[in-house]
């Protein structure tokens, strides 16, 4: 599969860039920086302190596209939208770890869908999407007595809240519970709120340091609490779940696909 990186001069690009070297079968098409970006013209396996692939990174976003089997994604929402309306266009494989889209933006990743199989997850790592489904389970299981809250910790350079993963495991245990999730979202909370709404999902959202991602789905019932969580210690998670989600892409038909998909977990 030839690979194509958006964004791979930062440190999530960089870390796909060597993780693509380091999968078997895996290729790099090249990737992409902003025009200007002093990484214009320098080749990738440099990029990372590897020898030379042949691949460069270029500013030319629907090049690379064209010259790529799939696309991965870990940019900023107005860019991936602007990413999807090319995979619409070239009929590319995409793969999308960005979070925080908005209406329209996610419309656009829904359209290109139609023309080429999309992945799209708020967390692509395994021990997160095997949470998902625990999330899903427990709020079957437990009845309506147990309070779900979703608590989610990041990094101070986090731009969105509540995190896609943290929506990621409230959505599950609504769907678990048999409930709409954004009828029951409690998204944040101030001032005088009142008693906790019956069939409440709620978030707290906290940002500091370095943390990378921290997540717990907490059931609060009568005489007890089940706390399921998941701590990332690196991004390296990340970035191995996302070509994992890439090389799975091949000769698959349009689509939006999620990592449970990927991971056989649907």
């Amino acid at each position: 599969m030839n690979i194509g990186i958006v964004g791979c001069g930062g440190r999530m690009g960089r870390m796909l860039i060597q993780t693509v070297l380091e999968t078997p079968g895996g290729t790099l098409a090249g990737g992409t920086e902003q025009p200007g970006s002093p990484f214009i013209g320098q080749d990738l396996g440099l990029l990372v302190g590897n020898d030379s692939v042949g691949a460069v990174v270029m500013d030319d976003a629907r090049a690379l596209f064209e010259a790529s089997d799939v696309v991965i994604d870990f940019t900023v929402p107005a860019a991936t939208a602007a990413h999807a309306a090319l995979a619409f266009d070239t009929q590319t494989a995409m793969v999308i770890g960005t979070t925080g889209l908005s209406a329209d933006e996610q419309s656009t990743v829904d359209g290109a869908a139609e023309k080429a199989p999309i992945v799209q997850a708020g967390n692509m790592s395994l021990g997160v999407n095997l949470l998902v489904g625990l999330a899903q389970q427990v709020a079957a299981t437990l009845g309506p007595e147990y309070d779900i809250e979703v608590v989610e910790m990041h990094h101070k350079h986090k731009i969105d809240a509540p995190s896609g993963t943290a929506l990621m495991l409230g959505k599950a245990a609504a769907q678990g519970r048999g409930i709409d999730h954004d009828e029951h979202a409690v998204l944040s909370r101030e001032g005088h709120t009142g008693a906790r709404p019956e069939g409440a999902i709620g978030y707290a959202t906290l940002r500091g340091g370095d943390v990378v991602g921290d997540h717990t789905v907490v059931f609060a019932g009568p005489s007890e609490r089940i706390e399921l969580t998941h701590r990332a210690a690196g991004r390296e998670i990340f970035a191995r779940g996302a070509v994992r989600a890439a090389m799975w892409c091949e000769d698959k038909a349009p689509g939006l696909y999620s990592m449970r998909d990927v991971l056989g977990l649907s």
